[in-house]
C-alpha cells in the first residue's frame, strides 16, 4: 500500500496556504494534536511546522495556550510594502530584460482574463491571476536571491488580498496598472517596468489606507 504520509515540507506549504487564504481565520488557534492527527504524524514535526510558521510572521506560538494564527498587522504590513514595493521594481526591471515572449503573452493572457471578470462575484479568481502575474515576473528576473524573498514577503499581501475582499470593489487596482507594466516589460523598457510595477502597489496600498486604516 502506498504510504501517503506528507512530509514536512509540503505540511507547511498546506497550512501556510490555509493561513494566506482565510481557511484559517486571523486569530483561529490550531490545535498541535489535530494537525498531527489529520496528516498521521507525531507532534514533533508539527510542532516544527507551527515554528516555520512563527518564523514567517504567520503564527504566534502562546506559552501553556497553543498556536495561533497570526493577526493582520498593518503596522507590519506597512512594513513589507516598504520593502516589496522596492523588490517587486527591481524584479519588473530584471524581467524586462530576461523574460521570454512566451511569458509576455502569458501576462497578456491574464490581463484578458480580468477585463472579463465581476470584480464581486469573481474576486477570488481575480486574485489568483494576480498571484499568477507576478509569479511569471518574480521567475523571470532570473535573480534566485530576489525570488526567494519576493516569495517570503508576498505570502503576507497575498494573504491581505483575500482579507480585504469585502472592501474591493474597483477593477482599477488591477487593469488600471497591469497592462502599462505588461507594456514596459514587453517594450524591453527597464526604467518603465520598475516604475509601473511600483505604482502597481502604491496604488493598492492607498486603498487600503483609505478603507481600512
Amino acid at each position: 500500500m502506498e504510504d501517503k504520509t506528507k512530509s514536512t515540507e509540503e505540511i507547511y506549504e498546506i497550512l501556510k496556504n490555509r493561513i494566506i487564504h482565510l481557511e484559517y481565520a486571523p486569530g483561529q488557534v490550531l490545535n498541535e494534536k489535530d494537525v498531527a492527527s489529520e496528516f498521521n504524524l507525531s507532534r514533533t514535526p508539527v510542532r516544527r511546522v507551527f515554528e516555520q510558521l512563527k518564523n514567517n510572521n504567520l503564527l504566534e506560538i502562546i506559552p501553556r495556550f497553543g498556536a495561533q494564527v497570526a493577526l493582520i498587522d498593518f503596522l507590519y504590513m506597512k512594513s513589507v510594502f516598504e520593502v516589496t514595493r522596492e523588490l517587486e521594481g527591481y524584479a519588473a526591471r530584471l524581467a524586462a530584460d530576461r523574460i521570454t515572449d512566451e511569458n509576455i503573452k502569458e501576462l497578456e493572457n491574464i490581463v484578458e482574463s480580468i477585463k472579463a471578470y465581476d470584480i464581486v462575484e469573481d474576486y477570488q479568481k481575480i486574485i489568483m491571476e494576480d498571484e499568477k502575474f507576478h509569479e511569471i515576473i518574480f521567475e523571470s528576473c532570473g535573480n534566485p536571491c530576489l525570488v526567494k524573498l519576493l516569495y517570503d514577503l508576498h505570502m503576507h499581501t497575498q494573504r491581505l488580498w483575500y482579507y480585504v475582499q469585502r472592501d474591493v470593489s474597483e477593477m482599477n487596482l488591477f487593469l488600471g496598472t497591469m497592462p502599462k507594466i505588461v507594456s514596459a516589460i514587453k517594450a524591453r523598457d527597464s526604467l518603465a517596468a520598475d516604475k509601473c510595477a511600483k505604482v502597481h502597489i502604491d496604488v493598492f496600498v492607498e486603498r487600503i489606507r483609505q478603507e481600512l486604516l
